[in-house]
């Protein structure tokens, strides 16, 4: 028999680093399975990609065997994927249980956790000492007033552009990442909850969304309300900001070698108003087609991909989060990343998770009315009640569910 060759399409696109070590990565899985890979290329944006993957999932097409999917597409795509749970039993009952959550539909596992990934903030430690502050700003009414502090006292010393606070204001995924931090952590809940109500248009949301305006011209650029995660990035990487909220992916070019800050800043949990702590949920996991004519070998990749050992490697040589909780107790892990203590806290008890599989196929509609009706409150098109309670009005249409008010605290996935 001729040796099987798997098509395996990812979402990431990263650095000449990154890429290398996928490569030896497949390399070396083929060596120890004789089975080739073939690795596709995907679009750069998440909408393409969805879109791409649509395509390829087509009954006939002759698609990928595996694909990586984003944590808001099990929902979406459940039906052209196999269930993973009975090759994956083990991983699943020891995996982060909100994570592995986010990956399970109707009781069936669409993808296994691969990538874990969640918003952080990022803060310069240098200028808080300067500053007078022993740590990172556990409210978002203490960002404010630290990031105005810090903002004023670099201006005054000739630093026109620096800026308190630079996050992801476009009208994009990002802002309903964004957006989703500010009104839970208030206790205005996850837009939908997990009992199918809307519950979006409420005092506490309402107010989140007003004070992340008042900080649009003032510790934010002007230009924030078509921020993406590079253009804030950016902006944090060339010192001009005190404070960044990003994935944990920033981390990587913020510490490279030559980055002006290296060295002069640190992660924390997001800030937090009175229902609790939280950033949102993100990375990716691991599916196989339904249509794969290899089922068996593609479960394999997958078994490798997700192992102890290539995580390991990964977290060591990329800064890459592990997914196995075990492996966040392991020297050679914790050791070049200290702040993966924080993600391991934080995967147990500061995620909020997108509205993604309780809305399925329509959370795309969901997701851009949402960030659509922050935007307009960013931009200062609408006033905060007023695009709530379109929004609240619009949901109801798209979804056919019910108003009600958010469930009590922070729910997790």
């Amino acid at each position: 028999h001729a040796p099987v060759t798997l098509t395996f399409v990812d979402q990431e696109w990263a650095t000449t680093t990154f890429n290398q070590e996928r490569e030896q990565e497949l390399q070396q899985f083929t060596r120890e399975t004789g089975i080739q890979v073939k690795l596709l290329p995907s679009p750069e944006s998440t909408r393409e990609q969805l879109a791409l993957w649509r395509e390829l999932l087509r009954p006939g097409a002759s698609g990928p065997d595996v694909y990586t999917i984003d944590v808001i597409w099990p929902g979406i795509l459940n039906e052209d994927f196999i269930d993973l749970k009975p090759y994956f039993a083990n991983e699943v009952s020891g995996g982060f249980p909100a994570i592995t959550a986010s990956y399970t539909v109707d009781n069936q596992l669409v993808g296994v956790p691969y990538d874990a990934n969640i918003g952080l903030l990022y803060y310069r430690t240098d200028l808080l000492r300067e500053y007078g502050y022993r740590g990172p700003p556990r409210t978002w009414d203490e960002l404010e007033t630290m990031a105005a502090r810090i903002q004023a006292g670099e201006r005054a010393k000739g630093k026109k552009e620096f800026w308190g606070f630079v996050w992801q204001g476009a009208a994009t995924e990002a802002l309903t990442c964004n957006a989703l931090e500010w009104q839970a952590a208030e206790g205005g809940g996850q837009v939908i909850e997990k009992d199918k109500t809307i519950s979006v248009n409420n005092p506490d949301a309402i107010r989140a969304w007003q004070r992340a305006a008042r900080w649009v011209g003032s510790i934010s650029p002007p230009g924030e309300v078509g921020y993406k995660e590079w253009d804030s990035l950016n902006v944090w990487i060339a010192g001009d900001a005190a404070f960044m909220r990003n994935w944990t992916l920033g981390y990587v070019d913020s510490q490279a070698a030559g980055s002006p800050i290296r060295n002069k800043f640190d992660v924390s949990l997001l800030p937090g108003g009175k229902a609790g702590r939280v950033g949102t949920l993100g990375g990716t996991g691991l599916a196989v087609s339904r249509f794969s004519a290899h089922p068996r070998e593609a479960v394999e990749l997958v078994r490798y991909l997700i192992s102890r050992d290539v995580q390991v490697k990964r977290s060591r040589l990329l800064s890459e989060a592990p997914t196995r909780p075990e492996l966040y107790e392991l020297p050679e892990v914790i050791e070049p990343n200290p702040r993966f203590a924080l993600l391991s806290q934080a995967f147990r008890t500061g995620i909020v998770a997108r509205p993604s599989n309780i809305t399925g196929k329509k959370y795309e509609d969901v997701s851009n009315a949402y960030m659509l009706a922050v935007h307009s409150v960013l931009t200062g098109a609408r006033s905060a009640p007023e695009a709530a309670t379109a929004l609240e009005n619009e949901l109801v249409r798209i979804t056919g569910f019910k108003k009600g008010p958010p469930a009590k605290g922070i729910i997790k996935p």
